[in-house]
């Protein structure tokens, strides 16, 4: 029995790997993410190509969702550290109730501009198999990389990530 238990997790653990196998809608890294509508739920709707030109960070989230939430304050500090920064910053819930997603921002008192997933069209275009997870896209559209797992967006390390990813164009200096 005892060398079944570290067998069972080994196989267990390689279910949900970053190597599993990719949602057949998610856009490679490296690709450009593909035209959509995102419908605003503290603005208004806009076409993801709005965009374009400069680099995004987007944060997938679910009101629902612990390490979502605790991140959240983060991401507004980041919005707020830099008001030079070259990139913008956007969320999108998965959220199946608008209400729901609706009442949280509320509560969080979000000024970055969030949006609703529509019949999970950005969950499967972003690769958000687990939540939190924050994708980062060039100013072509390109997907530079995805980050699962809540993380302090304004600390150093993150955002030496984010000028790693986005370059020059990511803050102005």
């Amino acid at each position: 029995m005892r060398n079944v238990l570290p067998a069972l997790l080994l196989c267990l653990s390689g279910l949900a790997s970053p190597a599993h196998a990719a949602d057949p809608g998610e856009v490679p890294i490296g690709k450009p993410l593909r035209q959509a509508t995102l419908q605003g739920l503290n603005g208004p709707s806009v076409a993801l190509s709005t965009f374009r030109g400069q680099p995004l960070l987007i944060n997938v989230w679910a009101s629902w969702c612990g390490p979502c939430r605790a991140e959240t304050a983060s991401l507004e500090r980041l919005a707020w550290l830099s008001p030079d920064r070259k990139y913008s910053i956007i969320g999108i819930s998965t959220d199946d109730y608008v209400a729901q997603a609706r009442a949280w921002l509320g509560q969080s008192r979000a000024t970055i501009s969030h949006y609703i997933d529509h019949e999970l069209e950005m969950e499967h275009m972003l690769g958000a198999s687990r939540l939190p997870l924050t994708v980062l896209v060039d100013a072509n559209g390109r997907v530079l990389s995805r980050i699962y797992g809540a993380r302090e967006w304004d600390s150093p390390g993150s955002l030496a990530l984010i000028d790693q990813a986005f370059g020059k164009s990511g803050r102005s200096r």
